[in-house]
């Protein structure tokens, strides 16, 4: 995958004829989308010889080996999904207005670029998908207005639901480029399942792993009291973990865009 420069919108790979020609590669077993340039350079070497070897007079001369087929790029667009520990376990508060303005910076060109911005919370015994993935400010200001903080720390909820929206996304737009900003301790003491709170929340991390999913952890433990938790998680996750002491919406901001453009 490439980027252009900020403020773009993401390439990635696509399978359909109408992206942008970057590239090509031997066709295989799938001979469509025949890319003629390259496909000419493959067999320009060898038409000595086989004119040499051949009965016709054909002026090219052309083997299945030498097809190549065309690889492309199309603008696609991310779906920045927040979920955030609202539990007691952290400085619930203060999160939740870094989070909030974090999404709503993000909002503000999201629709030319074809973003899309998200956010779970999860507390007490479950979680909850506060903010649809919308690109839409009036939206996210109706649904951010007040948001409950308090209570236990059901991490595994938190990390199937993001689990959950980010599949469906991608069954409604397979070349869409999920991130999940996970914003926790990692702590989990709220088990779905009746398994170890701290064991079905590594498990569940690793779906993501296993499926190539982008991730980040935004460890929330003060460092004079960090057990490690959110390291462990974002390597179950395969994903990047962050200590930013000083949370504000603009360090949150400037930590997502840098993903964003990897």
């Amino acid at each position: 995958m490439t980027r252009e420069r900020a403020g773009k919108r993401s390439y990635t790979r696509t399978e359909r004829k109408r992206g942008r020609y970057i590239k090509a590669r031997p066709a295989g077993d799938r001979p469509e989308d025949i890319a003629f340039d390259a496909t000419l350079r493959a067999a320009a070497p060898y038409q000595s010889q086989r004119r040499a070897t051949s009965d016709n007079d054909l002026a090219l001369k052309l083997r299945r080996t030498d097809l190549q087929r065309k690889v492309r790029v199309r603008r696609t667009g991310n779906l920045i999904l927040f979920v955030v520990d609202a539990s007691w376990s952290m400085a619930a508060s203060e999160r939740m207005e870094a989070t909030k303005g974090a999404i709503f910076s993000l909002l503000v060109d999201a629709y030319q670029r074809r973003d899309q911005v998200g956010l779970i919370v999860f507390q007490r015994d479950r979680a909850r998908l506060v903010l649809p993935p919308t690109n839409s400010v009036e939206l996210a200001q109706k649904a951010l207005r007040e948001l409950p903080v308090g209570g236990k720390t059901p991490l595994s909820s938190g990390l199937y639901l993001a689990w959950q929206v980010i599949e469906n996304a991608r069954r409604r737009d397979s070349e869409l480029r999920p991130l999940m900003i996970l914003l926790t301790d990692g702590a989990g003491n709220v088990s779905m399942t009746g398994m170890p709170a701290q064991e079905e929340a590594n498990r569940i991390a690793e779906l993501f792993q296993q499926a190539s999913l982008r991730s980040i952890v935004v460890n929330m433990e003060h460092a004079a009291f960090d057990r490690g938790l959110a390291q462990k998680l974002a390597e179950a996750l395969g994903g990047t973990c962050y200590n930013l002491p000083d949370l504000r919406a603009e360090t949150l901001l400037s930590t997502v865009k840098r993903e964003i453009e990897l």
